[in-house]
């Protein structure tokens, strides 16, 4: 069983997949999301969103301003400004 996620700016999609954690700062600190999490909405705080690929690869993003939201194995980010890490 593996995450859905999907990580949006304010303009365009930055990643989707699927994905074992997700661990993200919220504006009460660091979360990490594994499959089965409870359902959770949070405010995003500036920093990294990093995504571990189902396949075992690092996707981090550079996020600000936002939310982000669990729900059955779905794990949406939405930031106001989004950057793919290279």
């Amino acid at each position: 069983m593996a995450l859905n996620v999907k990580v949006v700016s304010a303009t365009r999609e930055i990643w989707s997949g699927a994905a074992s954690q997700v661990v993200a700062n919220t504006v009460e600190g660091e979360i990490g999301i594994l499959t089965g999490h409870q359902p959770f909405l949070a405010l995003l705080a500036k920093g990294e969103v990093r995504v571990t690929a189902e396949d075992g690869s690092k996707v981090t993003v550079n996020a600000d301003d936002g939310f982000l939201s669990v729900d059955h194995d779905t794990v949406t980010i939405v930031a106001g400004d989004a950057v793919l890490v290279a």
